[in-house]
Formats: structure tokens, C-alpha cells, sequence
């Protein structure tokens, strides 16, 4: 009877720790569960803007781009901030600062002005907005070329900017910069009169503007050429 008894006690103690073993899967399972449906930090995602609309006068470059924002976690994200910079440019490239959030991409006089304000980004939604961009005219000088461009972003969980979106600025595009109009930002051939025009506009503000320098507008705290990751879900 005493080894009977033995054997039992081990079977017992056996389906005992089997048991916990279970039940801890499934308490860790069941709390991985709720902080990945509910409490996990998303990124913030962007996709290169099939257009934009640019004028460039004496003083002045401003650029609006469409823009779609993907939050791929449960929790919000507020954006601060947002700039617009050229990377691979010289340092006398300033940024383009955020000045307004316009309703459409194509420029008009009934539209409102917005001044840059913080947003929310809701959880595992995503968000269509419109910004527009402002630099000292020679502090962004559009030839008629391919720029790599980088969208740069303060977020309210992490410190210091974050990289959101690189992609090319199709600057070729741009005939006739004194007009607020809207480009395409697909690659296409320009014909030689578009090309002639382009040039003989941006000669003609160059004049214009003469070789007054502009005064140093950079927005306090602005990073340098290339910092920080894309990841802003940390």
C-alpha cells in the first residue's frame, strides 16, 4: 500500500504544477493581451504627398503639403510640432516652420487663417490635414531639381524631434513659383519651354531679392540636419 501511495502523491503533485504552469500562461497572456489592445505606445506614420503648392516672392517661400498621419497604437498621440527640412542641403538651409493649417491644398482668397496648433492623433486611427510652411526666400531656394526632404516632428511622449517621413520634393515641377499654385510631385520631363519659364521666374526674383541676407529665424530648439529616429513610440 505504500508505494500505492507514493505514486498518488506524485500524480497529485504532478496535475498540481501543471496546473500553475497554466495558469500563469494564461495570466501572462491575458495581461499582454490588454497592454497590446489597450495600453501600447503606437508610431506615428506618414506616405510621401502625391502634391504640393509652393509660391516663392522677394521675401518669402511657402510650401503646403497634404498630409495623412497613422497612429498604429491604442494610445494618442499629440503632435506639437511639426518643421520641414532639406537634409542633404547646405547648413544656410533653414527649416520651413509650420505657419498655418489650411482646410485644402489648393490656395485661395476665402480661405481662413489657422495658426499652428497641437493635434491629436487618435489610437489605430488616421488623420488628413493640410500644412503649410514658411522660410525666408533664400533660405529656400527651389532649382529646378529633385530635393531629398525630411518631415520632422515634437511629440508630447518623447523629448526633442523625431524624423517622421523622408521623401522627394519634386522642385522641377515648379513653372511659374511667383503663382500659389499646385504641382504635381511625380517625376515627369519637363518641355523646354517649361523649363525656360521656370528659369527666366526664379532669375527674375533673384534680382528682386538682390543679395539682401535674411535675418536668422530659426525656431528655438530646432535640430540639427539629421537627428533623432522614427520611432516615436517610446
Amino acid at each position: 500500500m505504500v508505494p500505492l501511495t507514493v505514486a498518488a502523491d506524485r500524480i497529485a503533485s504532478s496535475s498540481l504544477t501543471g496546473a500553475g504552469v497554466v495558469s500563469a500562461c494564461a495570466l501572462l497572456f491575458t495581461v499582454a493581451s490588454f497592454w497590446w489592445l489597450h495600453a501600447r505606445q503606437g508610431r506615428l506614420k506618414a506616405w510621401e504627398p502625391h502634391a504640393f503648392a509652393v509660391i516663392v516672392d522677394g521675401s518669402t517661400a511657402r510650401l503646403r503639403l497634404p498630409l495623412i498621419l497613422h497612429n498604429t497604437g491604442p494610445k494618442p498621440i499629440v503632435v506639437q510640432d511639426i518643421i520641414l527640412t532639406f537634409p542633404d542641403e547646405p547648413a544656410s538651409h533653414l527649416p520651413l516652420l509650420w505657419v498655418s493649417s489650411p482646410s485644402r491644398l489648393q490656395p485661395g482668397p476665402d480661405e481662413e487663417a489657422k495658426l499652428p496648433a497641437g493635434f491629436v492623433v487618435p489610437g489605430r486611427e488616421a488623420l488628413q490635414l493640410f500644412i503649410e510652411f514658411e522660410a525666408p526666400f533664400s533660405a529656400f531656394l527651389p532649382e529646378a531639381r529633385d530635393y531629398k526632404a525630411q518631415l520632422q516632428v515634437r511629440v508630447g511622449h518623447r523629448k526633442g524631434w523625431r524624423r517622421l517621413l523622408t521623401f522627394s520634393l519634386r522642385a522641377a515641377n515648379i513653372i511659374d513659383p511667383g503663382r500659389y499654385t499646385v504641382y504635381d510631385n511625380a517625376p515627369v520631363e519637363l518641355t523646354k519651354e517649361d523649363q525656360r519659364r521656370a528659369d527666366a521666374a526664379l532669375l527674375e526674383l533673384l534680382d528682386e531679392h538682390g543679395e539682401d541676407s535674411p535675418p536668422d529665424s530659426r525656431r528655438q530648439g530646432d535640430p540639427p540636419d539629421d537627428e533623432g529616429d522614427a520611432d516615436t513610440s517610446h
